[in-house]
């Protein structure tokens, strides 16, 4: 049955409302999809927004109230949520920097986007901290707010500045620091090994530390290194390198390996000390205190070889006067008293170098004291060696005894010719010098002062280290069995050194040797009247009382009986105690005190003051092995005292009493 027009309009009708009922719950089935992922993704923000590990601030962008504030920043700022929302930005103290007023505030507003990297903020209790603050500007819901991010720098700060403070100690630490990576490729280097080395900071990065092997190593020592270090040990040691300019340094150095969390090793770090100078002070040192030590035995073996001098000259003397010259005794005993007068050139040799020789200094002109040996000199070493004399013009004045001149010209001039195998040159310089306190800093050896130099150089076979090490030592000689006696160079030391000077010798295989001398100059008025040796005939005695104190009893028997036969009365102690009960005993007036100085119980001095409470005329006459600088050294004044060296003649000692009588 055929549908009416109106049924027909009623279900076309129906179908339109269904369709459109259809569509409405479509839309509102999307509808509740969209709120529910609008619902998930608020939730996920907030989620994000309560769990951030920065602060987190929403501020109305126009009124500059504080819309919401996550956990973080709370805890971080030390305030509750109740605090902060729902207050003005430039109310809340901890923001005063960012906007303590509204006016500050339009900062915020009218930039979209604002960055601090470093802002100083304080929490609630007032502990300042440091924050990395970024605001940015966002339309929500067509209402603008700014949401502002607040990392806290404050530990990474902190971090910065020990790191700043560690480079800087690394900068300026006087160690060279070398970092490399695990496979030995220089990273970083500091000013120090810059320094050390002579190599600039680029041009060591990049580059294995081998270049500056300087080959005083062999190739099992940097095995043996670098299987310790690669091995996660710390290797320590002294390393020879070669600097930039080609010179060798000595270092102490650790290399210690780097390891990173895991335990992998990912660097190795270097600390390295030259002790170059060090080294070589350290040697000067050792080799002052060997001289020294021989000098002290030098001089006691000289003082007790005096003693017996003494005691063998004299008794030659006194028999010597009592033998008639035609027998031939009286030339034997003539042959033992020049032998034992040239074993005293000995004694001062030792003397010489143990610097306790017996010395008459005298204001003099270097250059004429040199002109005046220069005769001798060209005949001591021959006629196939040159001698050529270049004196300086304008020479200070020194203070020396001549005789040591002669002695320093002698013994070098000897050296250099020895030196020399047919032909050769012998160079004798002098000059004014000056050294000051920076150029002695780098040029070991040196004594800052004002000096005159005395340069003797020749071109003979030069020596090596080994010798150079040893030139100054009593008795060492290069020369073959026979050739010499080890004591010319020693003695150039001791005169030099008792004259508070000092030597320096270069010298190399092939290329000749140089002896430089540095004498100080005299500083006061020069006198230029030479002290002249006075001569005197042997002046017997009348009669007058001496005592005589030595703990030795050869040479007391034989002072006895040298005064005895000069015309003295004389007493006789083996010891300070025996003297001073002898001289408390002695009725008369004793004349004359002949003392030694180092003795047993009491020294000269002592015992001179005790006598001269006992006799207040008596003089006094030192005598000793050593010489007069000992009796300085304990404690009377040089200038005043009388003094004799063993060994002495008769014709000595006479002259010596008379002289400490006659100022009677």
């Amino acid at each position: 049955m055929s549908s009416t027009p109106i049924e027909n309009q009623l279900r076309l009708a129906n179908t339109g409302l269904n369709n459109h009922i259809a569509l409405l719950e479509e839309t509102l089935r999307e509808k509740d999809k969209t709120d529910e992922a609008l619902q998930d993704s608020e939730k996920r923000y907030r989620r994000l927004f309560e769990s951030a590990k920065d602060g987190i601030l929403i501020l109305d962008a126009l009124t500059g109230v504080v819309v919401d504030v996550n956990p973080f920043l709370l805890q971080l700022l030390g305030f509750s949520y109740d605090e902060l929302c729902g207050q003005h930005i430039w109310e809340i103290g901890v923001f005063k920097d960012i906007a303590a007023s509204k006016d500050a505030f339009k900062t915020l507003q009218d930039t979209e986007y604002i960055r601090y990297d470093d802002l100083p903020l304080e929490t609630r209790d007032g502990r300042p901290i440091s924050v990395e603050f970024v605001s940015n500007v966002y339309l929500v819901d067509h209402s603008k707010v700014i949401q502002c991010n607040i990392r806290d720098i404050t530990a990474r700060k902190r971090a910065d500045a020990e790191h700043k403070r560690l480079m800087a100690a690394i900068d300026q630490i006087g160690e060279g620091i070398v970092m490399t990576d695990a496979q030995g490729t220089i990273q970083f280097v500091n000013p120090a090994f810059e320094r050390m080395t002579g190599y600039s900071r680029e041009e060591a990065v990049g580059r294995n530390p081998r270049f500056l092997k300087s080959d005083e190593q062999d190739d099992q020592f940097y095995h043996t290194l670098w299987n310790t270090i690669s091995d996660g040990r710390t290797w320590s040691g002294r390393i020879v390198n070669k600097r930039k300019n080609g010179t060798h340094y000595t270092v102490e150095t650790t290399i210690s390996p780097v390891r990173d969390p895991s335990g992998l090793i990912v660097n190795y770090v270097s600390v390295k000390r030259d002790i170059t100078d060090h080294l070589r002070l350290t040697a000067q040192f050792q080799q002052a205190q060997k001289m020294e030590a021989v000098g002290q035995l030098a001089g006691g073996v000289a003082h007790d070889f005096n003693n017996m001098l003494t005691v063998i000259l004299g008794h030659a003397e006194l028999a010597l006067s009592t033998v008639d010259p035609a027998q031939a005794l009286h030339a034997s005993l003539e042959e033992i008293i020049k032998a034992a007068q040239r074993s005293t050139e000995i004694t001062r040799q030792l003397l010489g170098f143990a610097r306790k020789q017996t010395i008459a200094p005298v204001v003099l002109d270097l250059n004429q004291a040199v002109e005046s040996t220069l005769r001798m000199l060209r005949r001591l070493i021959g006629e196939n060696i040159n001698l050529a004399w270049l004196p300086a013009a304008g020479l200070c004045p020194i203070k020396i005894d001549p005789v040591q001149i002669d002695q320093i010209l002698a013994n070098l001039c000897v050296n250099a010719r020895d030196a020399i195998v047919d032909v050769g040159k012998v160079t004798i310089e002098t000059a004014n010098a000056v050294f000051d306190e920076a150029y002695c800093a780098q040029h070991v050896g040196y004594v800052a002062g004002k000096y005159v130099l005395l340069a003797v150089s020749d071109n003979g076979c030069g020596m090596d280290r080994e010798i150079l090490d040893k030139i100054f030592e009593p008795f060492f000689t290069s020369k073959g069995a026979g050739a010499g006696t080890g004591l010319g160079l020693s003695t150039v030391y001791g005169i030099v050194k008792q004259n508070n000077g000092f030597i320096n010798v270069y010298s190399e295989p092939g290329n000749g040797t140089t002896f430089k001398i540095y004498l100080a100059r005299y500083a006061e008025q020069a006198d230029d009247a030479h002290q002249q040796e006075v001569t005197e005939e042997i002046a017997l005695g009348n009669g007058e009382t001496v005592l005589v104190v030595e703990d030795e009893p050869g040479i007391l028997k034989l002072c006895a009986m040298m005064l005895d036969k000069l015309g003295y009365r004389v007493l006789a102690a083996g010891s300070p105690g025996e003297a001073i009960k002898l001289a408390e005993e002695h009725s008369g007036e004793i004349d004359l005190l002949i003392t030694d100085v180092v003795m047993p119980e009491m020294n000269g001095r002592d015992l001179a003051e005790r006598m001269q409470s006992l006799h207040p005329n008596m003089d006094k006459l030192y005598m000793s092995g050593y010489t007069a600088n000992v009796i300085i050294q304990r404690g009377m004044p040089g200038e005043s005292i009388r003094f004799i060296q063993k060994p002495f003649s008769m014709k000595q000692l006479a002259i010596k009493v008379r002289e400490a009588l006659r100022e009677r």
